[in-house]
């Protein structure tokens, strides 16, 4: 009974709270362009998450409708070494170079950087999983300023 009762209260709760996604059909209507077409080369990682940003944007024909081509490359830099020459830091360099086309024209160009600095793991495995993430973070912040950017574009 107990339980009943504080889930109907949660639930009260949380329906009142104003959450909204962010990506949701409502915001996206506060920007004035579209992607009709995006091409991508480089590293599949980050642009697969690129992608899963940027579809978003291409459901919406608006005025301004933008084509996307994106090359995209990471880089593995060894900071530094112990006395015994093993890697003990790291740091990833995420860099995007986007040419944005409007009606086959080439409307503008720009990089975008980002840079993570993360320490070695003894486990192979877990620092694999942990560049991946790594990664795909790097490609979230990258996403988000490529939106910017592209409302931004006159």
């Amino acid at each position: 009974m107990g339980k009943k009762i504080f889930t109907f209260i949660l639930l009260i709760f949380l329906s009142s709270c104003g959450y909204e996604a962010i990506y949701s059909v409502k915001n996206l209507k506060g920007y004035n362009f579209s992607i009709s077409k995006l091409s991508f080369i480089g590293d599949r990682e980050i642009n697969l998450k690129l992608k899963q940003k940027l579809n978003n944007y291409t459901r919406e024909t608006k005025d301004i409708n933008f084509t996307l081509k994106i090359t995209s490359t990471s880089e593995k830099i060894i900071l530094t070494k112990n006395l015994a020459g093993d890697s003990t830091n790291f740091k990833i360099n995420a860099i995007v170079n986007i040419d944005v086309f409007n009606k086959d024209e080439l409307k503008s160009n720009f990089i975008i950087t980002e840079t993570f600095s993360y320490d070695n793991n003894s486990n192979k495995f877990e620092l694999k999983s942990h560049e991946k993430e790594i990664k795909k973070n790097l490609a979230d912040t990258i996403a988000e300023k490529l939106i910017f950017k592209l409302a931004n574009i006159k």
